[in-house]
């Protein structure tokens, strides 16, 4: 019998220090900034990878797409489809009671709806 040998484990990954909250929001070429900082890339190269996100977004939410996209442990983008609402008349109104009013039709439409994935609700 050959004696089994115990399985190395891999070596943890040593945490990345971690960073203060940020007081202000960022605007784009402030974001585009400091993840060039960050990442040693170029300006121009992570404005380029920005751009290839949104299209392949885009690709996945347009209609003939799967109308869902997953950006990995931060967030899931999805579209939902609303049906159309035939127009009603003497409805309740519930702003001021006793009235009647009338509600305008509405044709179909499609919402996009953005849900946070648990990486993201864990940073909050």
């Amino acid at each position: 019998m050959a004696a089994k040998k115990a399985k190395a484990k891999p070596a943890a990954k040593k945490a990345a220090p971690k960073k203060p909250a940020i007081k202000e929001k960022y605007t784009k070429s402030a974001i585009l900034s400091e993840i060039a900082n960050s990442t040693d890339l170029s300006k121009k190269q992570v404005t380029a990878v920005f751009d290839e996100l949104a299209s392949l977004i885009e690709r996945h939410v347009k209609k003939g797409g799967p109308g869902e996209f997953t950006l990995p442990g931060l967030l899931k983008i999805k579209t939902v489809k609303k049906p159309a609402r035939k127009a009603r008349k003497g409805v309740p109104n519930p702003f001021r009671p006793g009235e009647l009013m009338d509600v305008a039709a509405k044709p179909a439409s499609t919402k996009v709806k953005v849900l946070p994935l648990k990486g993201l609700k864990e940073m909050v």
